[in-house]
């Protein structure tokens, strides 16, 4: 069995193509990638407008989703902002969790993803106990999945069940979290997030990793939703003398990195050099690093992470909304560096917008028009998303996973614009359809199989408590 989309126009090989005809297997892997078809085949679906590849979210707290239109009443800062996600991370049992994260990842499919990077901390008990079985009244309703024996790796089970539910590609970085601050003990708050010690950490991604493995097994491009990958919180939370062990690991590495002035100024006093600096001498900047934000780097900060031809996920919108700063998106990509988009606190969950935020940002520090072109924009959205989570999308290709947005043309915002200067024009409202493992996941708005999303989320507050 096969099953066949004929797009009016799609990004095929770094250009707009016009009667472009997806084939994919039964395992939603495409097989055949046609051009030039004027004509849509009688047993494929007519896709309207511009088909992109799906946009890849490379950095996500799902959770944080909650705070949003919550924290701007005082201003504040990073840090007041901190506090108050912390009182959401308390709230957070592995049934609840699953019920916001299915809103949240259907969200994102809404608005134009169709993988995430989930940047996953929370993993114990609020006081730090790990979790063992979880009781009845912590499961979702309907979870068929949850059994009565006792669980291990439950919040990072309940994320994965949310997003292969949803239809959401996930590459789920579990998260090393050992200290509240270079040398500091975590705070009770801190305390679920933590494993103790290095060893800890490694012990429990180990057998996070061949759990996986069993319950979420890596098949064809198309089918497989579920991945791990693994991060280092920060260089605050992770103390220098770990981090080579995270040189050992195959696949992805991500890290917060430089996201305030603070944390270089903490660098600098514990270790007499940035955070960048002390990532390189641990022999963990390579390839497989993926740096969140690299707001505030030096000129050696960029020449290091270039040439070692690291990922750089740049998260506009949370950054513009935290007042963290405008990083050296250009700088990075010109010294090699690959430039790739996540929406981390979800100020918006729109793949567009975010996308045509960095390049804004850019504008706005530089006094200069154009610094991405739409094809780079286009690409740092789907193929560097997929090159920073190590997963099989990112392109309409022939061995890729089937997994696309239909951006209407003819909108009141997208209507006139030329090929492929609709990342710049659209938003997440000319979402018409999204696909993933060829499978229609979200259209005009509502998920195929979830319903209305703004019902989802009316069912993840009252799980937490915060209907008012």
């Amino acid at each position: 069995m096969s099953t066949r989309f004929w797009c009016e126009t799609a990004w095929v090989n770094g250009q707009v193509a016009t009667g472009v005809l997806l084939t994919a297997d039964e395992t939603g892997t495409l097989t055949s990638v046609e051009t030039g078809i004027d004509t849509p085949p009688t047993i494929a679906e007519v896709v309207p407008g511009l088909t992109l590849p799906g946009g890849v979210n490379a950095h996500s707290h799902a959770f944080h989703r909650i705070l949003r239109g919550r924290t701007h009443g005082d201003g504040g800062t990073f840090w007041t902002w901190r506090e108050v996600m912390y009182s959401v991370a308390a709230k957070l049992s592995p049934g609840n969790y699953e019920t916001v994260a299915r809103a949240v990842f259907a969200e994102m499919l809404a608005g134009g993803y169709t993988s995430v990077g989930e940047f996953h901390y929370v993993h114990h008990e609020p006081d730090g106990t790990p979790y063992g079985a979880e009781s009845q009244d912590e499961r979702p309703r309907g979870d068929v999945s949850a059994h009565d024996e006792p669980r291990t790796h439950a919040m990072e089970r309940a994320l994965a069940r949310a997003a292969a539910s949803a239809g959401l590609r996930i590459r789920l970085l579990d998260t090393c979290y050992l200290t509240g601050g270079i040398d500091t003990d975590l705070s009770a708050e801190q305390a679920r997030f933590g494993d103790g010690t290095i060893d800890g950490y490694m012990d429990r991604h180990t057998a996070l990793s061949e759990f996986f493995a069993t319950e979420f097994p890596v098949g064809a491009p198309g089918e497989s939703f579920v991945h791990v990958g693994s991060a280092i919180h920060s260089i605050r939370a992770v103390p220098a003398a770990n981090l080579p062990r995270f040189a050992e690991l195959d696949g992805p590495v991500h890290v917060h990195l430089s996201e305030q002035p603070a944390e270089n100024k903490a660098s600098h006093a514990a270790y007499g050099t940035t955070p960048t600096q002390v990532l390189a001498r641990s022999g963990v900047v390579a390839s497989n690093l993926s740096a969140v934000h690299a707001t505030h780097l030096s000129e050696d900060d960029i020449v290091t992470l270039g040439g070692a031809e690291a990922n750089i996920v740049m998260c506009p919108c949370t950054e513009a909304d935290l007042a963290d700063g405008i990083g050296p998106a250009r700088e990075l990509a010109d010294a090699g560096a690959t430039i790739s988009i996540g929406s981390d606190q979800h100020v918006v969950l729109d793949a567009l917008r975010e996308t045509q935020s960095m390049e804004a940002g850019e504008r706005l520090r530089s006094g200069q028009r154009g610094r991405f072109s739409p094809a780079e924009l286009i690409t740092s959205l789907t193929e560097a998303g997929a090159r920073s989570l190590d997963l099989p999308v990112g392109e309409l290709a022939v061995g890729k996973a089937c997994d696309f947005i239909a951006v209407a043309t003819d909108s009141m915002r997208t209507y006139g614009s030329a090929g492929e200067q609709i990342i710049l024009s659209a938003t997440s409202a000319d979402v018409s359809m999204t696909v993933s493992g060829a499978q229609v996941r979200v259209r005009d708005g509502v998920h195929t199989e979830l319903g209305p999303i703004s019902e989802l989320y009316r069912a993840a507050f009252a799980a937490l408590g915060m209907e008012d």
